[in-house]
């Protein structure tokens, strides 16, 4: 019989026999004893009630493990002592030479368990301590007796010291990184602004069916048996070998302990001579170093870093507020990218305060040269958040898993932002910043500073002239910045003969012609004092178009809000989004059915790309006009029409007259949109363009799509969200269709 003493509590009876039950059935037992390292002094600091939550996760993730082990056909877990688990299973048939491997592996597992929940409530790790022993065949009650003492032995292993070096796994992980038996996955990295892919993060992962195919595992013990720096290097070399061609203007992220960058081993000519031997550059790879790990030598590995900047390679801190350094160091270190770590994400659409702090994220990016990349989003919900408050990069599962090869992917921008929130966004200001471009002076960078001097002095009214080569812009020379390099004592005879480059500003602002003119002005206000009034140089696809002032922007924000405050939009003159949700409001208040129409423009984006915003104004223009018509022609008294911003349109009007009201636009649009376009491309019906995802393609002539919703029957429980909503899923079912269509939701009410 079991005694109470030692291992197993008077107190558990139930415990008791079950082990009983378990040493009956089963044969040849191993037995591995799981301790939290100085639980007893964490239980004083924190109280009880917390350490007894992380013992619960412990004997939790003890059985979980057991469970998903294939090897351990049957086994029992539960707590038998303070801070500590017990694990019994049946002895594998490889025997006790195995054990030290599986007891390695066993620790490995449980502090990837824990180590989630155990730093968010303690902010530290555990360490876990494993030991084993076996018990032998015998009779039950010889065996009851022995288990007690085979408890004591495992629990003494575990107190002392593991020879790491002596377990088996060493060499398995040796073989794994001497024959470079790691495949790589790449996961995207969207730009929030184009829908395109600005990079491919590379994560590796161990030989499948392994050991070490968890990255986690593989990192881990990698860490803790010193040999970090040579499986970082064999990853490298993988990604750098399998990642394929990039694209242009895309990177390769490759992760980077920060204690690698200034070991002696750590040897960036050889990752140069890698990507330059597979076709890449510098430029294109940008080292992303984990926060999670503190920085001993901050003054060393700063120097290293900038020698590695000065090769063309870019820096990103990953995990950004997750680790020891905090914001100082990220200020310091001033990084290309910063990566935000997943626990600011989650469910930033519904918490203000993870809101609120990524906003603060941007705006310090804003100020330190840097940019956003927001990791794990997983929602839907989360990507559009994340785009309002300004975000520049997104990654995560929602968006793409990692795949290899690398997928043919991007992403429609719009529909990651809910119809409300997208039409309050673009209504704020809805026109493009390639609306304000003007033209200005352009020179290479091989134009002597005296030839540009004199282009400003014959030219009063020009504050900028713009460097550019093949096309494409390279820095910006602002006239009080070259008087003040020339009037110093020796400023003339110092630069006069050379060239323009050295003078420039090498880090203007740019922005691409499609960007709103409100997000563009809000990040230039973020710039540095010195360059507050610089002007922002504008671009269409990557070349050079034209500049914009800040006085320019500030005016043209300006009318937007006086046109706002008269609740109508500036392009069209026809009442916006707070008219129509004061109207939507008035109208469920009096429980007055209503059919709503939701009208948006296919192929317009390419139609804006090829003939230019002015004539996109047009055609935006004609579609507002045709739609008044309709609903005067065809409507009922009190219909209502509103533009919530760039070609979206929505109207409420008599459910019994809504089919004919769209009728009769589409028919009009359909008649008269071949007027905007070239008479060779009107007899061609299409035009050469480059779709969302980046590719010249032929598309045909702009069309209009309309989702009609029902709002009669429960009205009083419709909202302006779920309405909006399910218009917009008819109005995307609609441009799934060719032409110009409309599409009645008739799968019931959309309050029902």
């Amino acid at each position: 019989m079991l005694q109470a003493h030692a291992a197993i509590p008077t107190e558990a009876p139930q415990p008791i026999r079950e082990i009983r039950r378990f040493l009956h059935t089963n044969h040849a037992l191993s037995i591995f004893v799981c301790r939290l390292k100085d639980f007893t002094l964490c239980r004083e600091l924190y109280g009880t009630h917390v350490t007894e939550e992380i013992e619960n996760l412990l004997v939790a993730s003890l059985d979980a493990y057991g469970q998903t082990n294939p090897a351990l056909s049957a086994r029992h877990a539960l707590r038998i002592g303070t801070g500590e688990a017990l694990l019994l299973r049946n002895l594998c048939p490889l025997g006790e030479e195995r054990l030290m491997d599986q007891a390695f592996s066993l620790k490995m597992s449980l502090q990837a368990a824990l180590r989630k929940h155990t730093i968010s409530t303690l902010g530290r790790e555990f360490d876990i301590e494993v030991g084993f022993s076996v018990l032998h065949e015998s009779p039950l009650m010889e065996k009851e007796r022995a288990l007690h003492e085979a408890i004591g032995d495992a629990r003494r292993m575990a107190q002392g010291a593991v020879n790491l070096e002596a377990i088996k796994l060493s060499a398995v992980f040796r073989s794994i990184v001497r024959n470079g038996q790691i495949h790589v996955l790449f996961q995207p990295i969207y730009d929030f602004k184009k829908g395109t892919v600005l990079a491919w993060e590379a994560l590796s992962r161990g030989p499948r069916g392994s050991e070490f195919e968890s990255p986690a595992l593989l990192f881990d013990f990698a860490e803790q048996t010193g040999q970090l720096f040579v499986l970082e290097q064999t990853c490298r070399a993988r990604a750098i070998e399998t990642v394929g061609t990039l694209e242009p203007g895309q990177s390769l992220f490759l992760n980077i302990h920060p204690r690698a960058v200034v070991d002696p081993t750590f040897a960036p000519g050889r990752t140069l001579e890698l990507i330059q031997a597979y076709g890449l550059e510098p430029e294109n790879i940008v080292f992303e170093i984990t926060e999670r790990h503190s920085i001993k030598d901050f003054s060393s590995f700063h120097k290293t870093l900038d020698h590695y900047r000065s090769q063309g390679f870019k820096v990103a801190v990953d995990d950004a507020g997750t680790g020891y350094s905090g914001l100082s160091t990220i200020a310091a270190l001033q990084p290309d990218y910063i990566k935000v770590d997943m626990s600011l994400v989650r469910d930033i659409d519904k918490d203000p305060v993870r809101r609120a702090l990524m906003e603060t994220m941007v705006t310090l990016a804003g100020r330190i040269g840097s940019e956003i990349i927001a990791e794990g989003i997983e929602t839907k919900g989360e990507a559009g958040a994340l785009i309002e408050v300004g975000v520049h990069y997104g990654q995560g599962y929602f968006l793409s898993r990692p795949h290899f090869p690398k997928p043919e992917t991007h992403l429609d921008i719009r529909e990651l932002i809910p119809l409300r929130q997208d039409a309050l966004s673009r209504l704020s200001c809805s026109i493009p910043i390639g609306q304000l471009a003007q033209k200005t002076m352009t020179v290479s960078p091989r134009t002597p500073v005296q030839s540009v001097q004199r282009i400003f002095s014959t030219n009063p009214a020009l504050t900028s002239v713009v460097v550019v080569e093949d096309g494409q812009p390279r820095g910006l020379v602002m006239g009080y910045s070259l008087d003040r390099h020339l009037a110093t004592l020796y400023g003339r005879a110092l630069y006069a003969e050379k060239p323009v480059s050295l003078l420039m500003d090498t880090e203007p602002m740019i922005a691409d012609e499609r960007e709103p003119v409100e997000s563009v002005a809000k990040n230039a206000n973020t710039r540095e004092m010195l360059k507050a009034y610089d002007e922002v140089i504008v671009t269409r696809d990557g070349d050079f178009l034209g500049v914009v002032t800040v006085q320019k922007m500030l005016t043209t924000l300006a009318q937007v809000q006086v046109e706002m405050a008269k609740g109508t939009n500036p392009l069209t003159g026809i009442p916006g989004n707070v008219a129509l949700e004061k109207e939507v409001e008035a109208t469920l208040r009096k429980g007055r059915p209503f059919a709503m129409l939701y009208a948006d423009l296919d192929h317009f984006k390419v139609f804006n790309d090829v003939y230019g915003f002015k004539d996109g104004d047009l055609v935006i223009l004609l579609l507002g006009r045709i739609l008044t018509w309709a609903i005067a022609r065809h409507g009922s008294t009190g219909d209502f029409l509103a533009h919530i911003g760039g070609d979206d349109f929505v109207a409420m009007v008599s459910p019994e007259r809504a089919e004919r009201i769209c009728k009769a636009a589409v028919r009009c649009f359909s008649r008269l949109i071949p007027r905007y376009y070239h008479p060779q491309d009107r007899e061609r019906g299409w035009i050469q363009g480059k779709g969302r995802d980046g590719r010249e393609q032929r598309f045909p002539l702009v069309s209009v799509s309309i989702g009609i919703v029902e709002c009669s029957e429960n009205i009083r429980d419709c909202s302006l969200q779920l309405l909006g909503e399910k218009a917009a899923q008819v109005k995307s079912y609609a441009k799934s269709l060719p032409g110009n269509v409309f599409v009645r939701d008739r799968r019931g009410q959309a309050c029902g």
